[in-house]
C-alpha cells in the first residue's frame, strides 16, 4: 500500500552464525504472493526456535523473517477467494520457512496458503492454538480414522507440556478419552490434570532402553518426542493401537523393532502439518473452533511479547524451558 511499510523479526545467515533483529521492511521485500495480510498475532513455536540455529535444518533463505503462523486482516489481495477486510490465518507450506514469515506486522502470501478465519475464534485465540493446536488436531483425527475410541483404553501423549503435547491432552479428553501424559517436568502434573491429564508419568519410563514388546498399556498414543520415546510408545501400545507422531525434540533416530508390526498389528501414523491440503485446514480448523475447542484457552497462555523480546524466549525454547504458549503482537 502506498506510504506503509513494516516491520520484522529478521534472522540473517552468516557463514556459521546466525543474527537476529528487529528491522524495517518495505512491503515488496515481503516476498510473493496475492494477498497482504495485516498481522495481528503470531506465536512461538519450537521450529521458530531451530530457525535461530544455523544447523537447526529450518531456514531456506539466508534472510528470513521468522514466524511460522500468523492471524490477521487482509489488507490487499488479487485473489477472488480473499477480499480486503476478511479474518483470515495462515500456517505452514513455506511460511516462515522458505517465505517471510508471521513475526511481522505485515506478510505477504499466496491465496493458496490463506484459510478463513473460523466462526468463534479471535485472531489472538486462533494463534493461542496456532500451529501447535493444528497438529494436534490432526493428531487426535488421525487416531479417529483409525478406529480408536475412549472405549478402547487410555491414550498416551509424550511431550505434554509442549504446544502439541498440551493440546493434545485437553482435545483428547474433551473427546473423553483417559489420558496419560507423559513429561520431563516433575512440576507440571498439576497444569496436566487441570488441561484433563487423567495421570501422568515421566519421560524416562518410555525412553529407557526396554525389551522388543512391553505390557499393552495404551490404545493409542500422540507422539510429540521422537526418538528413543517413540520407540518406548512402540513397545507399550495394545493390539491394533496406533501413535500419530510429528516430533523430533527427542531426536530424529528411531530404534525398534518390526515386533510392534507384524505381532500386535500396531500403526505409525505420521502427521505432517506443514503440506496438508487447504481443504483440510479448513475442515480442522471447523473442528478445532467447535467439538475440539478447548474450555479455557487462556490456561495455554504463557505469555504475550512483541517482537523486541522474541530473543530470550527462542533461546528458552532451544533450552527446553518454556511451558505453554507465547503469543507475539507485532505491532
Amino acid at each position: 500500500m502506498p506510504g506503509e511499510s513494516a516491520v520484522g523479526y529478521l534472522a540473517e545467515r552468516h557463514g556459521t552464525t546466525v543474527s537476529c533483529a528487529v528491522v524495517p521492511l518495505e512491503l515488496d521485500e515481503l516476498g510473493e504472493g496475492e494477498v497482504l495480510v495485516a498481522v495481528e498475532w503470531s506465536s512461538v513455536n519450537y521450529k521458530d526456535a531451530l530457525a535461530t540455529r544455523p544447523d537447526g535444518g529450518v531456514a531456506r533463505l539466508d534472510r528470513l523473517v521468522l514466524g511460522i503462523d500468523l492471524a490477521g486482516t487482509v489488507l490487499e489481495s488479487s485473489s477472488p477467494e480473499h477480499r480486503p477486510g476478511e479474518a483470515v490465518l495462515v500456517h505452514g507450506y513455506g511460511l516462515g520457512v522458505s517465505h517471510h514469515g508471521g513475526f511481522a506486522t505485515h506478510a505477504r502470501v499466496p491465496a493458496s496458503w490463506v484459510v478463513g478465519l473460523p466462526a468463534g475464534l479471535t485472531a489472538r485465540e486462533a494463534m493461542i492454538l496456532g500451529t501447535a493446536g493444528f497438529t494436534a488436531a490432526l493428531s487426535v483425527v488421525r487416531l479417529q480414522h483409525h478406529g480408536i475410541g475412549p472405549s478402547d483404553g487410555p491414550v498416551l501423549v509424550t511431550g505434554a507440556t509442549g504446544g502439541v503435547g498440551s493440546f493434545s491432552v485437553a482435545m483428547l479428553s474433551l473427546l473423553g478419552f483417559e489420558v496419560v501424559a507423559s513429561t520431563g517436568k516433575e512440576d507440571a502434573a498439576g497444569w496436566l490434570g487441570a488441561l484433563g491429564a487423567s495421570s501422568v508419568i515421566g519421560r524416562e519410563e518410555l525412553s529407557r532402553p526396554g525389551r522388543p514388546l512391553e505390557a499393552q498399556r495404551y490404545a493409542g498414543a500422540v507422539d510429540c518426542v521422537g526418538g528413543s520415546t517413540l520407540g518406548g510408545v512402540l513397545r507399550t501400545l495394545s493390539w491394533g493401537g496406533a501413535v500419530a507422531a510429528s516430533g523430533v525434540t527427542g531426536g530424529a533416530e528411531l530404534v525398534t523393532t518390526v515386533f510392534p508390526f507384524i505381532l500386535r498389528a500396531v500403526s505409525l501414523l505420521g502427521v505432517d502439518s506443514t503440506q496438508t491440503s487447504l481443504e483440510e485446514r479448513a475442515a480442522t480448523w471447523e473442528r478445532i473452533a467447535t467439538e475440539l475447542r478447548p474450555a479455557d484457552l487462556e490456561t495455554f497462555v504463557a505469555g504475550e511479547i512483541g517482537l523486541g523480546a522474541l530473543g530470550p524466549v527462542l533461546d528458552r525454547l532451544l533450552a527446553g524451558g518454556a511451558r505453554g504458549r507465547y503469543l507475539v503482537r507485532p505491532g
